[in-house]
């Protein structure tokens, strides 16, 4: 879901304060602060207890943006400028994982069904009548849930005609489709498993109160650009997130630094061509159907909770992986920076030497501005003309399938299916299709609800997004033309 409150403007916030601070002449003491300059003595509003622990946060979420995590605290008496140095000398990127701000998080009670003043205190206590463990007691004739004997059901809240019981729910465990991220025992807090986490970012999203968060790599990207020689690898998603022309996009980037910039949609046409070659061999083989590889997060929740469905999972490269072997073939001393809308990508890109960094749209979002560029003001550089409309398509839910159609041998065959967002329930049904049966046999799995234009990197609303993406795309060029040419 996309959210533009307060706790998201926050974390763009800090993470424009520390590109700033990056161009200036005294970055140190800018970034050191930033947590008084967000709370200062006399404001007049907190969002915790005292400005104190206000900016006790902030410390935190500064961090975060520089690459450390509350993990790499030892000495709560580190200044902020020490963690820039460090960010400065460090010779890898920050490690691709998400981190709970403890400070931050307000230890949600657990999740559980409340009955509300708006209960009547009915005659029929319907209620009462379908609870199972007899946890429903009424105090001065208004209903009380009892949670020493209350095992949320949830069938007094169905029952009850005035609505008057709700359920409570902690946010981040919520969204949480792997049940990754728990309280700790002790402190009530929440912590992340990474053993099980699939770096999706739906908790990253949905907490209130922006106390979880990954770790940037927006300062290891900006010290390569000093010394030149970096290619941006833009995602086809970038439509619709920053004002401006996809080619006024390329001369901003190439103004901040960026030698050259190259759109991964090019690399989304390689995946098509490979994956619905693919497609076709496997069932000539009899396999029963395949899915799509392009989404890291799937390939993290097949690797870490569904085996059963690794021999289903299409062995096409993605998108990033077929754009950075070009870029590098062109050139093997370049440093590789795919920028796109999500942080599960900065796993993928660990585990692909050809890949070094990983930027989201927020983070370049608050590059430009650090560096005083307005791409409105920026003139149009010049795209590529190798890249079609397939894989700019790869942007949103159904851009692979339709992709694959194109141009797949025998695509009267296709039986598609979308899995568009990875939860509970799809993970279940996934299950089901690679043990039982599937009703398709060829399947595009995308984590994100609506694809990739709503990842959790995204500035844009998705739904915003997804209309200028049809409209950029009316004026690209057809692979399936191409190949029906080639034929």
């Amino acid at each position: 879901m996309f959210h533009d409150n307060h706790a998201n403007r926050l974390r763009k916030e800090i993470l424009v304060r520390v590109a700033r601070a990056f161009f200036t002449d005294e970055a140190a003491d800018t970034l050191n602060r930033i947590p008084l300059a967000m709370r200062p003595k006399d404001a007049k509003d907190s969002s915790r207890c005292c400005i104190y622990k206000d900016r006790a946060v902030l410390k935190y979420r500064t961090m975060a943006a520089l690459g450390f995590g509350v993990e790499s605290e030892s000495d709560e008496l580190k200044p902020i400028s020490e963690y820039y140095a460090d960010a400065l000398q460090r010779e890898e990127a920050a490690p691709p994982v998400l981190t709970v701000i403890d400070v931050a998080c307000s230890a949600c009670v657990t999740s559980r069904y409340s009955a509300t003043n708006a209960c009547k205190g009915c005659i029929a206590r319907s209620c009462e009548s379908v609870c199972p463990k007899d946890a429903i007691e009424f105090r001065n004739g208004k209903a009380e849930l009892n949670p020493e004997k209350c095992v949320n059901c949830g069938l007094c809240m169905q029952a009850c005609p005035y609505h008057a019981i709700i359920r409570i729910p902690i946010p981040c465990e919520e969204a949480c489709p792997v049940g990754a991220i728990s309280k700790d025992e002790t402190t009530g807090r929440e912590v992340i498993d990474h053993s099980k986490c699939i770096y999706c970012g739906k908790c990253f999203r949905e907490c209130p109160f922006a106390a979880i968060t990954d770790l940037s790599q927006m300062i290891d990207v900006l010290k390569q650009l000093n010394h030149g020689n970096v290619v941006a690898m833009v995602a086809p998603s970038i439509v619709g997130q920053l004002p401006g022309t996809l080619p006024q996009l390329v001369g901003a980037l190439k103004q901040v630094g960026f030698a050259d910039v190259l759109e991964v949609a090019e690399g989304a046409d390689e995946t098509t061509l490979h994956e619905s070659a693919e497609w076709s061999e496997k069932m000539a083989e009899g396999a029963r159907f395949m899915t799509t590889s392009c989404c890291p997060a799937y390939i993290e929740t097949v690797d870490k909770h569904l085996p059963e469905m690794k021999q289903y999972v299409s062995d096409t490269p993605t998108p990033m992986a077929y754009t950075a072997a070009k870029a590098r073939t062109a050139n093997p001393d370049i440093k590789t920076v795919f920028i796109g809308p999500c942080i599960a990508k900065r796993v993928e890109a660990a585990r692909n030497p050809e890949v070094d960094f990983v930027l989201t749209f927020e983070e370049l979002g608050a590059i430009l501005v650090g560096a005083g560029v307005d791409v409105l003001e920026c003139a149009e550089s010049p795209l590529g003309d190798r890249v079609h409309v397939e894989g700019r398509g790869f942007a949103a839910s159904g851009g692979v399938t339709a992709a694959v159609q194109a141009v797949a041998p025998g695509n009267a065959a296709l039986q598609p299916l979308l899995v568009d967002g990875i939860d509970r329930k799809a993970i279940n049904q996934m299950r089901v299709w690679a043990n039982k049966s599937c009703p398709g046999n060829f399947a595009e799995v995308m984590s994100c609800e609506g694809g990739c234009i709503a990842g959790p990197g995204t500035l844009g609303n998705p739904k915003i997004a997804l209309r200028q993406l049809k409209e950029f795309l009316k004026d690209s060029p057809s692979l399936k033309t191409e190949c029906a040419v080639l034929d």
